[in-house]
């Protein structure tokens, strides 16, 4: 039986500080050998890791491979809203390219500060609706409702709910509550991976990366995981499929 056809919409690589362990070429190559798609590299608040994907995607056959290289970004915003912005063609790139230099400009060398204005200017008009899609990231707790109001309304017609099972013991509640939030806000659900490594040896890597991230010694960050480890890395598309369907 042929695997489902899946594209991974949010993975993040090096570019993305002290969060992804594998660089831009390894999560490229990965994703072809497992038979994606598509691939979409969403860096934080940064368009870094999509100019190397390019360049992998070109080395590996250009044209001819058989996967789509998607460009997008991750924020998460001053109100503690989440979302990944994909741009759909050349004028979403460049409003996208746009919001991030807000961001960037807004904050000290190696931050960013982004508030739903902000947002809203550059993301939130008609024109810009041909452009850009959103993926909303929502939390397990009561602020989600009115984050998904705002979504649906500034993303009308344009926005997904980005149901990401990460292992950690929530998985079947995290299901249940995107569900809920679909319902509510009228919004439809997508499977992501919150991919953040290409295979998962990498896995010490980022787990150095995380503690030194959060100040603590990697037996904290070992310690503060519920369930089963979550392995933040690609998995083959009908893995995907079968975990979405059963909530982990």
């Amino acid at each position: 039986m042929n695997a489902p056809a899946y594209a991974e919409l949010h993975c993040l690589s090096n570019f993305s500080f002290l969060r992804g362990a594998s660089h831009a070429e390894e999560l490229v190559a990965q994703a072809k050998e497992l038979g994606y798609e598509a691939l979409a590299i969403t860096d934080e608040c940064s368009l870094a890791g999509v100019v190397r994907a390019h360049s992998a995607v070109k080395k590996l056959g250009g044209v001819k491979l058989p996967m789509k290289l998607i460009i997008g970004a991750e924020f998460t915003l001053v109100c503690g809203l989440r979302l990944v912005i994909i741009a759909r063609d050349r004028a979403g790139y460049g409003r996208l390219s746009r919001l991030i230099t807000r961001g960037r400009r807004k904050a000290a060398k190696g931050s960013y500060s982004l508030a739903r204005a902000d947002v809203e200017e550059f993301l939130g008009d008609e024109a810009a609706s041909l452009g850009t899609l959103a993926l909303w990231l929502p939390p397990l707790g009561p602020e989600a409702d009115g984050q998904g109001k705002w979504i649906a309304r500034t993303f009308a017609g344009r926005a997904w709910i980005a149901v990401e099972l990460t292992r950690d013991g929530l998985d079947r509640e995290r299901l249940a509550r995107a569900r809920a939030l679909g319902e509510s806000c009228g919004l439809p659900l997508t499977a992501a991976g919150d991919v953040h490594m290409h295979v998962r040896a990498r896995r010490r890597l980022q787990d150095a990366l995380t503690a030194v991230r959060h100040g603590v010694t990697v037996a904290a960050t070992h310690r503060a995981r519920q369930g089963p480890v979550a392995p933040l890395g690609f998995s083959a598309p009908h893995q995907v499929a079968t975990e979405q369907i059963a909530g982990g």
